[in-house]
Protein backbone atom coordinates (compact mmCIF):
# COMPACT_ATOMS: atom_id res chain seq x y z
CA UNK A 1 0.00 0.00 0.00
CA UNK A 2 1.28 3.52 -0.99
CA UNK A 3 2.51 6.17 1.64
CA UNK A 4 0.30 9.42 1.63
CA UNK A 5 2.02 11.43 -0.96
CA UNK A 6 3.16 8.27 -3.24
CA UNK A 7 1.13 7.83 -6.35
CA UNK A 8 -0.68 4.88 -6.45
CA UNK A 9 0.67 2.34 -8.98
CA UNK A 10 -1.83 1.40 -11.73
CA UNK A 11 -4.22 -1.09 -11.90
CA UNK A 12 -5.06 -3.90 -14.16
CA UNK A 13 -7.74 -3.75 -15.86
CA UNK A 14 -9.75 -7.38 -15.62
CA UNK A 15 -12.14 -6.65 -18.44
CA UNK A 16 -11.83 -4.47 -21.78
CA UNK A 17 -13.32 -1.56 -22.07
CA UNK A 18 -17.17 -2.48 -24.15
CA UNK A 19 -16.77 -0.44 -27.53
CA UNK A 20 -20.16 0.61 -29.39
CA UNK A 21 -20.57 1.00 -33.06
CA UNK A 22 -19.18 4.12 -34.47
CA UNK A 23 -15.78 4.18 -32.49
CA UNK A 24 -12.46 4.27 -34.24
CA UNK A 25 -11.42 0.54 -35.16
CA UNK A 26 -8.15 -0.35 -32.79
CA UNK A 27 -4.37 0.63 -34.44
CA UNK A 28 -3.36 -2.82 -36.52
CA UNK A 29 -6.61 -3.94 -37.84
CA UNK A 30 -8.31 -0.37 -37.93
CA UNK A 31 -5.52 0.92 -39.68
CA UNK A 32 -5.01 -1.70 -42.23
CA UNK A 33 -8.99 -1.35 -42.69
CA UNK A 34 -8.71 2.62 -43.03
CA UNK A 35 -5.71 2.31 -45.51
CA UNK A 36 -7.68 -0.58 -47.43
CA UNK A 37 -10.78 2.07 -47.48
CA UNK A 38 -8.39 5.04 -48.73
CA UNK A 39 -6.41 3.22 -51.18
CA UNK A 40 -9.35 1.76 -53.27
CA UNK A 41 -11.93 4.27 -52.54
CA UNK A 42 -10.07 6.97 -52.71
CA UNK A 43 -10.81 9.30 -49.54
CA UNK A 44 -9.42 10.58 -46.66
CA UNK A 45 -8.78 8.82 -43.30
CA UNK A 46 -11.70 11.15 -41.93
CA UNK A 47 -13.62 9.88 -44.73
CA UNK A 48 -12.30 6.29 -44.20
CA UNK A 49 -13.19 6.10 -40.92
CA UNK A 50 -16.62 6.96 -41.45
CA UNK A 51 -17.66 4.51 -44.38
CA UNK A 52 -15.80 2.09 -41.80
CA UNK A 53 -18.40 3.01 -38.84
CA UNK A 54 -21.13 3.40 -41.21
CA UNK A 55 -20.62 0.17 -42.62
CA UNK A 56 -20.25 -1.23 -38.86
CA UNK A 57 -23.54 0.24 -38.02
CA UNK A 58 -25.15 -1.24 -40.85
CA UNK A 59 -23.88 -4.54 -40.50
CA UNK A 60 -24.83 -4.72 -36.57
CA UNK A 61 -21.04 -5.02 -35.47
CA UNK A 62 -18.37 -3.46 -33.98
CA UNK A 63 -16.14 -1.30 -35.82
CA UNK A 64 -13.05 -3.09 -34.39
CA UNK A 65 -14.95 -6.62 -35.64
CA UNK A 66 -15.48 -5.12 -39.25
CA UNK A 67 -11.72 -3.43 -39.25
CA UNK A 68 -10.41 -7.02 -38.45
CA UNK A 69 -12.27 -9.01 -40.95
CA UNK A 70 -11.50 -6.62 -43.71
CA UNK A 71 -7.75 -6.94 -42.47
CA UNK A 72 -8.15 -10.71 -42.58
CA UNK A 73 -8.84 -10.50 -46.44
CA UNK A 74 -5.67 -9.75 -47.34
CA UNK A 75 -4.97 -13.34 -46.31
CA UNK A 76 -6.85 -14.50 -48.12
CA UNK A 77 -9.78 -15.06 -46.26
CA UNK A 78 -13.22 -14.26 -47.52
CA UNK A 79 -15.78 -11.35 -45.74
CA UNK A 80 -18.99 -12.15 -44.52
CA UNK A 81 -21.90 -11.26 -47.02
CA UNK A 82 -23.27 -9.20 -44.57
CA UNK A 83 -20.45 -7.47 -43.56
CA UNK A 84 -19.64 -7.26 -47.45
CA UNK A 85 -23.00 -5.88 -48.43
CA UNK A 86 -22.65 -3.47 -45.41
CA UNK A 87 -19.50 -2.50 -46.40
CA UNK A 88 -20.81 -2.07 -50.11
CA UNK A 89 -23.48 -0.06 -49.35
CA UNK A 90 -21.58 2.35 -47.24
CA UNK A 91 -18.90 3.19 -49.71
CA UNK A 92 -21.97 3.73 -52.82
CA UNK A 93 -23.31 6.33 -50.12
CA UNK A 94 -20.33 7.84 -49.74
CA UNK A 95 -19.33 8.08 -53.53
CA UNK A 96 -22.48 9.55 -54.16
CA UNK A 97 -22.12 13.13 -54.69
CA UNK A 98 -24.25 15.72 -52.76
CA UNK A 99 -26.35 18.44 -54.67
CA UNK A 100 -23.28 20.88 -54.66
CA UNK A 101 -21.81 18.78 -57.01
CA UNK A 102 -21.81 21.52 -59.90
CA UNK A 103 -19.55 23.81 -61.40
CA UNK A 104 -16.84 25.04 -59.90
CA UNK A 105 -17.09 27.83 -57.44
CA UNK A 106 -16.82 31.35 -58.89
CA UNK A 107 -13.00 32.46 -58.00
CA UNK A 108 -9.69 31.68 -59.49
CA UNK A 109 -9.07 28.73 -61.25
CA UNK A 110 -6.64 25.96 -60.04
CA UNK A 111 -3.87 26.11 -62.49
CA UNK A 112 -3.73 22.47 -64.63
CA UNK A 113 -0.50 21.99 -64.03
CA UNK A 114 -0.70 22.46 -59.49
CA UNK A 115 -3.74 19.87 -60.21
CA UNK A 116 -1.82 17.42 -62.68
CA UNK A 117 0.80 17.59 -60.12
CA UNK A 118 -0.98 17.15 -56.91
CA UNK A 119 -3.47 14.52 -58.70
CA UNK A 120 -0.24 11.95 -59.97
CA UNK A 121 0.59 12.56 -56.70
CA UNK A 122 -2.38 10.87 -55.01
CA UNK A 123 -2.66 7.97 -57.28
CA UNK A 124 1.32 7.36 -56.21
CA UNK A 125 0.44 7.61 -52.92
CA UNK A 126 -3.20 5.36 -53.38
CA UNK A 127 -0.55 2.74 -54.94
CA UNK A 128 1.53 3.17 -52.48
CA UNK A 129 -1.75 2.77 -50.06
CA UNK A 130 -2.72 -0.62 -51.93
CA UNK A 131 0.58 -2.13 -50.84
CA UNK A 132 1.04 -1.27 -47.30
CA UNK A 133 -2.77 -0.30 -46.03
CA UNK A 134 -1.34 -0.73 -42.40
CA UNK A 135 1.91 1.75 -43.46
CA UNK A 136 1.87 4.97 -40.67
CA UNK A 137 3.60 7.29 -43.49
CA UNK A 138 1.55 6.27 -46.60
CA UNK A 139 -1.85 6.84 -44.45
CA UNK A 140 -0.38 10.13 -43.63
CA UNK A 141 0.78 10.62 -47.39
CA UNK A 142 -2.51 9.80 -48.75
CA UNK A 143 -4.42 12.02 -46.37
CA UNK A 144 -2.32 15.23 -46.67
CA UNK A 145 -2.42 14.58 -50.74
CA UNK A 146 -6.44 14.16 -50.35
CA UNK A 147 -6.97 17.30 -48.43
CA UNK A 148 -4.63 19.66 -50.95
CA UNK A 149 -6.23 18.18 -53.68
CA UNK A 150 -9.79 18.81 -51.91
CA UNK A 151 -8.43 22.26 -51.07
CA UNK A 152 -7.08 23.31 -54.39
CA UNK A 153 -10.17 22.29 -56.61
CA UNK A 154 -12.61 23.82 -53.58
CA UNK A 155 -14.43 20.58 -53.32
CA UNK A 156 -15.61 18.77 -49.90
CA UNK A 157 -14.70 15.09 -50.70
CA UNK A 158 -11.78 13.43 -52.53
CA UNK A 159 -14.06 11.75 -55.00
CA UNK A 160 -15.01 14.98 -55.77
CA UNK A 161 -11.83 16.80 -55.93
CA UNK A 162 -10.37 14.03 -57.87
CA UNK A 163 -13.57 14.74 -60.99
CA UNK A 164 -12.92 17.90 -60.73
CA UNK A 165 -9.27 17.77 -61.51
CA UNK A 166 -9.62 15.42 -64.57
CA UNK A 167 -12.43 17.72 -65.77
CA UNK A 168 -10.10 20.84 -65.75
CA UNK A 169 -7.55 18.35 -67.17
CA UNK A 170 -9.13 17.55 -69.46
CA UNK A 171 -10.94 20.62 -70.79
CA UNK A 172 -6.94 22.06 -70.55
CA UNK A 173 -5.72 19.16 -72.59
CA UNK A 174 -5.75 20.57 -76.64
CA UNK A 175 -7.11 18.15 -78.49
CA UNK A 176 -5.39 17.81 -82.66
Amino acid sequence: MPTPGEPTPPTRQTTAPARTHGQPAPAPAGNRAVGMLMATTPCSARDALRILATAADLADVAVEDLAAAMSATACGAALPARLERALRHSLEAARTRGPAGGPHPAGLAPNPARAEEVLTRLRGCQARLAAAPQDPAALRAMDDTAYTLCVLMGRPTALEAITAAEELLAAATPTL
